[in-house]
């Protein structure tokens, strides 16, 4: 069973870096009933590696990656609110992306065009289109979904009235640049890809697994994996237990994604800069937001906390009433997906319903 639906994209698609794609859709969920949708719908956008499958339902009962903040009663409450999760264009998992097949019936491959954090955005937009939605009460994403977040309101103002973003940036630093161009080039050394043209069949998979590796180092926090790992040696072999937990880690996520999609998406975040949109400050003093959460994690390798506090500084010189929720987690960047109950109690306060009547909130 399958709770997905598809929101076709107009033909063509213009891209924000340029090109066009002459045919594609976006892959969605929701959650919750249709009849709040009026004023009460939330769009969601998930990480690099999410599917829009946020939350099990009787459709598909599997748990979904934010299993334990959207649902009746939870944080993103379904029995209030309408939430619309989507699967990011460029993703192998569902949406429109390398593994997908063009008009000719072909997969794109490596002539997928160049993928921008705004084409993420703008294909959410055309799902709210495709269900005959005009107004969202709130815009919420984290990691990747942050940054895509802060692309949607820069380009859709007066839409959203509220902003969530988690453990996002506005601008990825040299340092996670780095990072993730070392992942790439483990994917793009490995024999198996041949230039990005590979045969589903025998994908680039030990490069897509070494990438994964590496990512889940950036993922999590050093003191989170001291605690869990410190030099214990795994049950069985010369190995550590760190060593067998990521290779676990990386073998799980080869059988799972597309290396194309993993290269097109890891880039789209490195090239990501709201600046490029004009000044900050302005770009968000013309967005009508209400009001804004902006959460980060203190152990975040990834994208520090000076960024998010960055974004929190422009919000608030725009004018917007602004929540700065700092976290401090073992997990790192990954906290968001690993202890819910941090951001919670900042996640009620922004969904209660006087948040409706624009409380500003001290940073």
């Amino acid at each position: 069973m399958s709770a997905t639906r598809y929101a076709p994209l107009p033909e063509p698609f213009a891209l924000h870096a340029g090109g066009a794609l002459p045919s594609g859709r976006i892959a969605y969920e929701t959650f919750g009933s249709p009849a709040a949708a009026a004023e009460r719908t939330i769009l969601l956008f998930g990480g690099l590696s999410a599917s829009a499958h946020a939350r099990s339902s009787p459709e598909n009962p599997q748990p979904g990656w934010w299993e334990e903040v959207v649902g009746p009663g939870r944080a993103l409450d379904t029995e209030r609110f309408f939430v619309v999760c989507v699967n990011s264009l460029g993703s192998c998992f569902g949406s429109t992306g390398p593994a997908t097949p063009r008009p000719d019936g072909r997969r794109w491959g490596a002539d997928f065009p160049t993928l921008s954090v705004e084409d993420i955005a703008n294909g959410g937009r055309q799902v709210l289109r495709h269900l005959g939605i005009a107004q969202l009460h709130s815009v919420v994403g984290a990691s990747l979904g942050g940054m895509t977040a802060l692309a949607f309101v820069a380009q859709h103002p007066g839409i959203a009235r509220h902003l969530v973003s988690i453990s996002g940036t506005a601008a990825a630093s040299a340092l996670t640049i780095g990072l993730r161009a070392v992942q790439r080039e483990a994917i793009e050394r490995d024999p198996d890809f041949r230039n990005g043209d590979y045969d589903p069949e025998h994908p680039p998979r030990n490069g897509l697994r070494l990438a994964r590796m590496l990512g889940t180092l950036t993922y999590r926090a050093p003191a989170g994996l001291a605690t869990r790992f410190g030099r214990t040696r795994a049950a069985t072999g010369d190995r550590f237990a760190i060593e067998e937990y990521l290779t676990q880690h990386g073998e799980r996520f080869a059988d799972q994604f597309d290396a194309n999609a993993y290269l097109r998406l890891s880039r789209a975040m490195d090239r990501f800069d709201l600046a490029a949109h004009g000044d900050p400050e302005k770009t968000f003093a013309a967005a009508g937001l209400r009001s804004a959460l902006i959460a980060g994690v203190e152990q975040d390798l990834l994208f520090p906390l000076s960024e998010q506090a960055s974004i929190v500084e422009h919000l608030q010189r725009a004018g917007v009433a602004t929540h700065f929720l700092r976290i401090s987690s073992e997990h790192g960047h990954d906290a968001f997906l690993l202890e819910h109950a941090l951001f919670e109690p900042a996640l009620r306060r922004h969904f209660h319903p006087l948040n409706d009547q624009v409380i500003a909130h001290a940073c």
